[in-house]
């Protein structure tokens, strides 16, 4: 009888090794995802000719606590948001929406330097930006939204010289996470654009 149990015992045991192997090797793989950057020049904001190359900094910039995760965040309802179990960031969401907005600026506007706060203080900028982000996410099949406070202030005196709230809506056009980091690259694109319009304004 004894032997009996011992031998169930081990076969109740193998068998939950093997169920738990199976799960890890079943499980899916995680995801991961970046925004993306424009990539073509737009003449409707090249810089004056007389204007010549900027130095731009950019930052700091502030997000909502709640997109500080590495999962990607979406939007059920109103106010109720959802963490994927499987898709996320490859890097920090703040670190990755300043470099896309950084390189956009620089894909959109003449620039002889972009540094990214906390800069060093013997670095001298034409125009700082600064950006209080809102909202920055969406729903999947859904739209996704980019709301944002920004400001452009003098490189030199700190002037605040263009403040603006801007809202930016794309349609997702899939239920996929791959389609919401896209929709969330164009509204990023658009804001690059307002900011640098403003900035092609100011250096007239």
């Amino acid at each position: 009888m004894g032997k009996c149990l011992f031998r169930l015992g081990i076969i109740i045991v193998l068998s939950a090794l093997w169920a738990a192997q199976f799960r890890c090797m079943s499980s899916p793989s995680s995801r991961f995802y970046v925004l993306g950057s424009l990539s073509t020049k737009g003449p409707e904001v090249s810089p004056p000719a007389e204007a010549g190359c900027l130095s731009i900094g950019i930052g700091p910039i502030k997000m909502p606590a709640y997109l500080d995760q590495r999962q990607i965040v979406t939007r059920s309802s109103a106010s109720e948001l959802q963490l994927a179990e499987f898709d996320r960031w490859a890097e920090p969401l703040k670190e990755n929406f300043t470099r896309v907005l950084s390189q956009n600026l620089s894909t959109q506007l003449c620039t002889k330097t972009v540094v990214v706060f906390p800069w060093r203080g013997t670095i001298p900028t034409d125009y700082n930006i600064q950006i209080d982000v809102d909202r920055f996410d969406g729903a999947l099949g859904g739209n996704v939204s980019l709301e944002a406070w920004w400001m452009v202030f003098s490189g030199n005196s700190k002037r605040l010289l263009w403040s603006k709230k801007s809202s930016f809506t794309e349609p997702v056009g899939g239920k996929d996470y791959e389609s919401l980091v896209s929709a969330q690259s164009r509204n990023l694109a658009s804001l690059s654009r307002e900011i640098a319009e403003a900035i092609v304004q100011l250096s007239k």
